[in-house]
């Protein structure tokens, strides 16, 4: 391949990364409690998904800094959907979970979401949704290791 298709196939790529993530995150949107971000949305369904959790391990997993994440789980403790729980034995541990509100919630704006995905994925054959499925966990992994090599150095 030279560097003309290189190049030709990266602007593809950018222009086609750029309006899926736009467009999936403003349908998203549209499925998920009006007072709810996208990004309060995705620690709901974190959380849901382990029930316990710190602020430290969300940091981590969603790769932004602690303090933008103590801003969006304020939020959510506020609209009374997550609770604190402090660790008996080390005060400075807080352990957070979903109240009966935020399961709720975060049940409702779910089954949307899925509802959505669902009506995209249905568009195409079980030949085409395993290739995607392949070439997008393949994906995933070279970013990961680029990423990761990356912060290495």
């Amino acid at each position: 391949m030279d560097e003309i298709e290189i190049k030709n196939l990266v602007d593809q790529y950018i222009d086609l990364n750029y309006s899926i993530e736009k467009n999936v995150e403003s349908l998203i949107k549209g499925q998920i409690s009006g007072d709810l971000t996208n990004d309060q949305q995705y620690m709901l369904r974190y959380i849901n998904k382990v029930e316990v959790c710190t602020t430290s391990e969300l940091a981590e997993i969603f790769h932004v800094n602690k303090s933008a994440i103590t801003a969006i789980i304020n939020r959510l403790w506020d609209k009374g959907l997550i609770k604190r729980t402090r660790d008996e034995k080390d005060r400075r541990i807080i352990y957070l979970t979903l109240t009966n509100e935020g399961k709720e919630v975060f049940k409702q704006s779910d089954s949307r979401i899925h509802k959505l995905v669902a009506s995209f994925i249905t568009q195409f054959d079980q030949t085409e949704i395993e290739a995607f499925m392949k070439t997008y966990e393949k994906l995933n992994n070279i970013i990961l290791a680029t990423k990761d090599k990356n912060l290495g150095e």
